[in-house]
């Protein structure tokens, strides 16, 4: 048996709902050819289909390794890194403020390697919303519009966060005005 016969039985396997299966055809075939960037990026979108995040940025750093000129197999490992990097994040959610801020790192860093995460910018808007940082959230949360204009949940935070970016704006600005006053009335 060569790869690719190992490939198309994998690819029955996707037929028949078996991924387990088809991991070990995919497997099968990088044992024959372990030299195929193509087959270490298959296994790789099985492996992320399957929730097995790890072993599937594995495969894909080998696919990357093997063949660094393929922009599919690059794209494909910054999504999943981006992947990571949320998963990450989120669990920091329920953390002390300070590791939020941490949070904030990590979701920065995943929305740069996949502009195109949706996750991402909710996310980060989230989370600068729980850190009062209003136009950063404000910001996120127009950035995930730009990618689904019918985001629900984007829509609705969308609003919420423009209220509470005006009335920090105004309560600042109040702020302002009677220190300026008080300034004056000491002169």
């Amino acid at each position: 048996m060569d790869g690719e016969t190992a490939i198309r039985k994998a690819y029955e396997s996707i037929l028949k709902h078996d991924f387990e299966q088809a991991v070990a055809w995919f497997e099968q075939a990088i044992t024959l050819d372990p030299g195929k960037a193509a087959y270490h990026y298959k296994l790789s979108i099985t492996y992320a289909r399957s929730n097995k995040l790890e072993k599937a940025i594995e495969h894909a750093q080998q696919a990357v390794d093997l063949d660094g000129r393929d922009e599919h197999y690059a794209f494909h490992l910054q999504h999943l890194q981006a992947k990571r990097l949320l998963f990450t994040a989120e669990k920091l959610f329920d953390e002390p403020e300070e590791r939020l801020w941490l949070a904030v790192e990590l979701l920065k860093e995943a929305v740069e390697l996949d502009p195109l995460s949706v996750e991402g910018f909710l996310l980060l808007g989230m989370a600068y919303h729980r850190l009062g940082e209003y136009a950063q959230a404000l910001r996120s949360i127009k950035e995930l519009l730009k990618l689904d204009p019918q985001h629900t949940i984007g829509r609705r935070l969308s609003a919420d966060y423009e209220q509470k970016w005006k009335q920090y704006m105004k309560n600042a600005t109040l702020r302002g005005m009677l220190a300026e006053r008080n300034e004056n009335s000491h002169e």
